[in-house]
């Protein structure tokens, strides 16, 4: 079955949603974004991957204020594979309080 455009639309819509939540401090509902067995990936900020929504949650409460204040999600790739899975790609830009930014590719 292809991907249609409503499937890449609720996947696109998914991804941008992390960002609004993490901006507005709804961290409880990060449960909405992943599966209970999520691996999020931060070891290119010197940490060990983050296994579980708790976990997330847990590290974006220790960040405090140095948590970006603005996650900003661009170029959103949604493609299938042969198999039928599919693989979303996607580059985020993160603005702190201090006015630096950052930026991330999301796979």
């Amino acid at each position: 079955m292809a991907l249609n455009i409503e499937d890449r639309t609720v996947i696109s819509e998914l991804i941008s949603m992390h960002g609004h939540l993490c901006d507005e401090g709804e961290l409880d509902r990060l449960d909405e974004l992943f599966t209970d067995d999520v691996v999020y990936d931060v070891t290119d900020f010197g940490q060990e991957p983050l296994t579980g929504v708790e976990a997330i949650r847990a590290a974006a409460i220790t960040l405090g204020d140095a948590n970006p204040v603005g996650h900003h999600v661009t170029n959103i790739v949604v493609t299938e594979g042969d198999d039928g899975q599919v693989h979303a790609r996607s580059k985020g830009i993160g603005i702190n309080m201090d006015g630096t930014s950052g930026s991330v590719t999301y796979e």
